[in-house]
């Protein structure tokens, strides 16, 4: 049955009841407060969006319902699921209900899944600890949640192994092993937030069928107020651990009472809107050029005699660069964003082609050379917390750029120099003592930009820089590249897939589809009047946070796929 709007009286069929909920860890002696006096509930068949920013108690409000708090958390309260308190549960009465009544799907299903073992070894095991089946029957049930959840070929991918599938293949598998014990409530934590839009928009509209075939409940923790209008009836808005707003989706979003809950939205709807930015003359000196660049990667032979192919990640692909601009990559996963960064950054090399970079043939240089080059090149990565040495200060982090880069550095030059670039990411000096697990992680990407902007480098390459963050957080980082590139002057090349935030921070942009560049041209050209269908696809799967829209193009899918 196709969602369609609410209508009629309220449900009253409860499913879950949430009352004075409070989480709470114990640090070091420490008692931090993660979830404070929480209530609220859930209906049959509702979708309840729980948002905020990182920090909010989110994902420690679900965890708690599970039973699976670290073991310095403890939770106090009440939480009635199905006339069944669940809240402090023993372990093996909760056993009977995780993965059975109540399911949840974890933002990374990569980390979810075991590469060692088949698709339908982790299915049907994750099935056998909650029914009686045999293994045939086992097998079939999960080739027919595959098919269910619109895996092609179930048959076959049931055999393969999770590293074989793209990261909306292996989110589809994921949600189908929730599904295989045919669960009354559906833990969704971020669900999304790694995936590009078209695939965002698929996996969104699945949760959505499979919530009314299965006639489920389902509460979707998102920082993404987009996803929020385009899947949820109600929506619970957190901040710090207590509740800022609680109710129908279409109300908060239209008439939000919380100053919070303004903000939040005010942020992801400025966000939508470009910048009067000034564009890069034609007479601008280039900082880059590309001229028929080509990675190819071999494929596994499927027989010893066979021909080997090749995955062609980039092909023959062109632009240049110029000084003073943002250059925006964006595409679906797999079109070669990322390999492309790695063979500018001179951390891939080319199958074919050249890279020029400030006059100078990155593929001819020698080790001398190519230290010189990192210093007018730097990087940084999507998650922060990975791309920090979790061993080292922050002051520490900053300092290894700088004796790398600058070694004659005196100490006390130094200390200087680490206290101003963190002054110009928006940092205070008593951040220089902490380590990246007592920083949020905003303030880690703070951290990463100092760090690499300590080299004093020409071009910045930003692949995926913002995706992991809350909406305030982005908008925050989003400043500050800005700020930095007029300050600074730098050039930049920023890879997402976030198509908003290029919207908002890009002057020129390259569209890019399996590989090969299918447009490109000032952004807000290419994002007004695209010429590629592809493009226009990319730009309708875009989330906004307005939700009569939202709903009017689902709509308008339904009826397409009809």
């Amino acid at each position: 049955m196709p969602w369609t709007p609410k209508t009629g009286p309220e449900r009253v069929d409860k499913i879950l009841s949430v009352d004075s909920l409070k989480v709470s860890f114990n640090t070091r002696g420490t008692i931090i407060t993660a979830v404070n006096s929480l209530s609220f509930h859930l209906q049959k068949n509702e979708v309840l969006g729980i948002v905020g920013e990182s920090g909010s108690g989110k994902s420690q409000t679900v965890l708690s319902l599970m039973g699976l708090l670290e073991s310095n958390g403890a939770a106090t309260g009440s939480a009635i699921f199905k006339d069944k308190e669940i809240l402090g549960l023993p372990d093996k009465e909760l056993n009977k209900i995780r993965g059975n009544e109540i399911a949840m799907i974890f933002q990374d299903p990569m980390s979810s899944l075991n590469p060692y073992i088949t698709i339908g070894e982790q299915m049907s095991g994750a099935l056998r600890q909650h029914s009686k089946e045999n293994k045939k029957e086992a097998r079939d049930r999960c080739i027919d949640m595959l098919s269910a959840v619109k895996v092609p070929n179930p048959d076959k991918r049931i055999d393969g192994y999770s590293f074989e599938l793209s990261g909306g293949m292996r989110q589809r598998v994921m949600i189908a092993t929730a599904l295989l014990t045919s669960p009354d409530l559906l833990i969704a934590d971020e669900p999304t937030t790694a995936l590009d839009v078209t695939v965002q928009e698929k996996i969104l509209d699945l949760l959505l069928e499979v919530k009314e075939r299965f006639l489920m409940s389902v509460i979707l923790i998102t920082h993404d107020l987009g996803v929020v209008a385009r899947t949820c009836d109600n929506v619970l808005v957190l901040k710090n651990g207590t509740k800022q707003e609680y109710g129908d989706t279409e109300q908060i979003f239209y008439s939000p009472e919380a100053e919070h809950t303004q903000e939040l939205l005010f942020k992801s709807r400025e966000l939508d809107k470009p910048l009067q930015k000034t564009e890069p003359n034609i007479e601008t000196q280039t900082n880059a050029t590309i001229r028929g660049l080509s990675v190819f990667f071999p494929m596994p032979k499927r027989k010893f005699f066979s021909k080997t192919e090749h995955l062609k990640a980039v092909n023959n692909l062109s632009f240049n660069i110029k000084e003073g601009e943002i250059l925006g990559v964006v595409g679906e996963s797999g079109s070669g964003k990322s390999t492309l960064a790695r063979s500018i950054l001179k951390l891939q090399k080319p199958t074919k082609g050249s890279i020029s970079i400030f006059d100078e043939n990155i593929l001819k240089m020698n080790n001398k050379q190519t230290k010189k080059f990192r210093k007018n090149i730097q990087v940084v990565f999507q998650d922060p917390f990975s791309s920090l040495n979790p061993r080292m200060t922050v002051s520490e982090t900053l300092a290894e750029p700088l004796n790398s880069f600058f070694p004659k550095t005196t100490k006390s030059d130094a200390a200087q120099i680490i206290t101003r670039h963190l002054d110009d990411v928006g940092l205070e000096a008593g951040f220089l003592g902490r380590y990246p697990h007592e920083l949020s992680g905003g303030q880690c990407q703070r951290v990463a930009i100092a760090r690499a902007l300590i080299s004093k480098p020409k071009l910045l390459v930003c692949d995926e820089a913002v995706s992991a963050l809350d909406a305030s957080i982005r908008a925050e980082i989003i400043e500050l590249l800005l700020k930095l590139k007029q300050d600074k002057k730098l050039t930049m090349v920023f890879i997402a897939h976030d198509l908003a935030v290029v919207k908002k921070i890009c002057d020129r942009v390259l569209v890019m589809q399996k590989g090969v560049l299918i447009e490109q041209g000032k952004t807000n050209t290419v994002f007004q009047n695209p010429s590629s269908q592809y493009t226009k696809d990319l730009l309708n799967s875009v989330p906004v946070p307005d939700p009569r829209l939202e709903k009017e193009k689902y709509l308008k899918r339904l009826s397409n796929r009809n």
